[in-house]
Parts: C-alpha cells; sequence; structure tokens
C-alpha cells in the first residue's frame, strides 16, 4: 500500500512512482468507475419505510401491554424514523384482534408530530368501511399532514373472525362476491376523493351552500392520485393500474406458477407497470414490496432473529383452498444481506422498501433495526 508522506505534494508523489505502480493505479481507478457505472444501471435510489402490525399483549417481554402502548409508541417510532432518515411510517389495519385497527386518528397524530415523513397503511379492509365516510377522514388526516398520506387499501385478508364485515353493516348485493364489494367500495371512495359535487343541496339549509352540487368536506387536493391497492395475484395488480392506484405487494400472493416467491413477486409488477403504460395514466406509478429484514449487528439482533438464517419461501393455503407463497424472512451479517437482497429481483423492480417491524420490542429496539438498515446495508445497495 502506498502512502504520501508529509510534505510531499500529489505531483511530487507522482514522480516518485514506479511504472508498474502507477499502471495498477490506473487499472484500478478505471475498474472503480466501471462497477460504478454497472452498480448504478442495476441500483437505484428507494424509498425506504417501515410496516407495523401493532401488535399488543399482556406478555413478558412485550413493551406494548396494551393498545395504548402500541398507539403511542407508534407515534413515537414515527417521528424517531423521519428523524433518522426513514421516508415512510405505515401501518397495518386489522378488525377483533389486538393490533391497530381505526387507522386516521393515529395517522392525523402523526402527521400532526411529524413534517417530512410519508404517512401510510398496509392495507385498509374496504369490505368494513362506508366509502364517503372514509373520504372525510382521509381528507381530513391528509390536510393535517400536508399532503403526506399515502394510503393503502384493498379487499383484505383473511380475518379473525367469520365475514366480520357483517358485523359493521356491510352485505355484498346479490349475486355479487364480499372481493366485489370491496373492490366497488374502492372505487366509490376513489370517485369520492375527486372532489367533484355529486349531492343535491337542500333549498331550505342550516347554512348558505355554494352553487351547484355539493362535494365531500373537507377536500384535500391530490389525495386521490395517492391511494394503493394491496394486490395478492396478477390480476387484481393488474385491475389497480388500470384504475389509477399504486401497487403495494406484500410477503404473500397467491401462487400462480410455482416459481420462487421473489420472481413470481416481479413478475407481477412488471404486469402492473404494462397495465399502467396502457391505460396512459400521466404520472408515474409507484410500486412497493414488504420484507423482513434484519442486519444482525449486535448479540441482541442475533438473539431475536439469528434463527431467521437460511429462511426459504413457504406454501400455504388461504381461503378457498387457493394456494398462496409466502416470502422469506432476510437476517443475516450485514455483508451477506447485501447480497442475498441483490439477487431479489421484485425488490429491484420495486421503488419503495417497507421494513416489517417486531413492534412489540419497543421503540428503542426498533429504531436501532432500522438504523442498522439504513448505515449498513441500504448503502451497499444503491438504495441510499
Amino acid at each position: 500500500m502506498l502512502c504520501l508522506k508529509p510534505g510531499y505534494s500529489v505531483k511530487a508523489f507522482g514522480t516518485l512512482l514506479k511504472d508498474e505502480e502507477r499502471q495498477t493505479i490506473a487499472d484500478n481507478y478505471i475498474l472503480l468507475i466501471f462497477v460504478r457505472l454497472f452498480y448504478n444501471r442495476k441500483h437505484v435510489m428507494k424509498k425506504i419505510g417501515f410496516l407495523s402490525f401493532g401488535h399488543w399483549s399482556n406478555r413478558t417481554g412485550y413493551k406494548t401491554r396494551t393498545a395504548g402502548d402500541t398507539l403511542l409508541q407508534s407515534i413515537d417510532l414515527a417521528v424517531a424514523a423521519e428523524e433518522i432518515g426513514l421516508d415512510g411510517a405505515y401501518f397495518r389495519v386489522h378488525h377483533f384482534a389486538a393490533q391497530l385497527a381505526s387507522p386516521f386518528p393515529l395517522l392525523s397524530a402523526i402527521g400532526a408530530k411529524t413534517s417530512k415523513i410519508e404517512i401510510g397503511t398496509g392495507v385498509i379492509d374496504m369490505r368494513y368501511e362506508n366509502p364517503l365516510y372514509m373520504v372525510e377522514d382521509a381528507g381530513a388526516a391528509d390536510l393535517i399532514s400536508r399532503g403526506r398520506l399515502q394510503l393503502g387499501i384493498s379487499r383484505g385478508s383473511p380475518e379473525q373472525v367469520i365475514d366480520g364485515w357483517r358485523y359493521f353493516g356491510y352485505e355484498p348485493a346479490e349475486g355479487e362476491t364480499d372481493e366485489g364489494m370491496g373492490r366497488r367500495k374502492a372505487l366509490q371512495f376513489l370517485d369520492g376523493l375527486k372532489g367533484v359535487g355529486f349531492a343535491e343541496p337542500n333549498p331550505y339549509p342550516m347554512f348558505p351552500n355554494p352553487p351547484g352540487l355539493l362535494r365531500l368536506e373537507p377536500y384535500s387536493e391530490g389525495l386521490r392520485e395517492r391511494i394503493w391497492w394491496g394486490a395478492g395475484s396478477n390480476a387484481t395488480a393488474i385491475w389497480a393500474a388500470e384504475n389509477g392506484m399504486y401497487l403495494q405487494s406484500s410477503t404473500l400472493k397467491f401462487d400462480e406458477s410455482g416459481k420462487p416467491f421473489h420472481i413470481q413477486q416481479a413478475e407481477q409488477i412488471r404486469l402492473y407497470k404494462e397495465a399502467w403504460k396502457k391505460a396512459g395514466h400521466q404520472r408515474e406509478p409507484r410500486v412497493s414490496v414488504s420484507r423482513s429484514i434484519f442486519a444482525l449487528v449486535t448479540d441482541q439482533d442475533r438473539y431475536f432473529f439469528g434463527q431467521e438464517t437460511n429462511r426459504v419461501d413457504k406454501i400455504g393455503i388461504l381461503e378457498n383452498d387457493r394456494r398462496a407463497i409466502f416470502g422469506r424472512s432476510y437476517a443475516a451479517e450485514p455483508d451477506q444481506l447485501i447480497r442475498e437482497l441483490a439477487q431479489d429481483e421484485a425488490i429491484q423492480e420495486a421503488d419503495t422498501v417497507l421494513l416489517t417491524i417486531p413492534n412489540t420490542l419497543g421503540v428503542e429496539y426498533n429504531v436501532h433495526v432500522l438504523s442498522s438498515i439504513l448505515k449498513y446495508v441500504a448503502p451497499g445497495l444503491g438504495w441510499r
């Protein structure tokens, strides 16, 4: 290794080198340029967010013993995530479970305490929703956050109870499936977000009305363009593109080819992008994928997630005996993580990566988990 002694200029140092030493340095410099050009072509900057399931339970070792713990820690974690440079704070929505449910109070609170980070869901089950009331809630939360909402919606995942949406007062129309009901409500929600009047005004209102048909309030301009659809199949990804929604693809999808999960998911994303282009939308599509990724940099990391190494995809059966594939988890030393994640085709196709987090381990540890990815893994993959 060549070192420049104190007092020597770079030019003077060059005159001290032998010809073969100069050639070695030149060759290494050219190689470095080539590697960077190739690297930048394959790897692009990505938005990185966290995805919390919002669990709580009165169990030993849990930092979230109650619903209040989970809600307040979710706010604290979003604030801390923004401070360390994360791009998004996303939350799952489940009903009839000790997990986060109604999302808008939480999203509003985070919006009021942060200024840059994207705030979203992954996903809201539209079978449970009143689309018009949801337009009002979403509009308010988006205005509070000054336009940072990124709402993931879908027809929902397997539930804790049988047909739970019935308890909320909803029934599919005659001849309609619950999946169809969820998609119908999603389209009603999208229409309501456009801010176009549709309701006949009362000729004798309590307060003066503007002219024409009335729209829902509060209206938040641009929110319609920040709605995502959680797709578990290729067909629903295409449907999302046709209807101008961004795509959320999780660690679970229906097994449609028998190929490894990341390849199936990458194919799903490509079909989505093709459908988006064909639909003629004027803005660029966005795609997020979620992953369980843990950099093992401390003994505590190894204790919690060391057993996750060498994980593989799993096959299972969802409702109606449909075969599904579950993507593997990633847990390894940072250098090994970089090598493994570089082979994930779906991550390469996405612009946003959502890191699923163990929220029950508390704010401090989850900040460490997220910081480790930002510091030790993201730069090596070109995400930062």
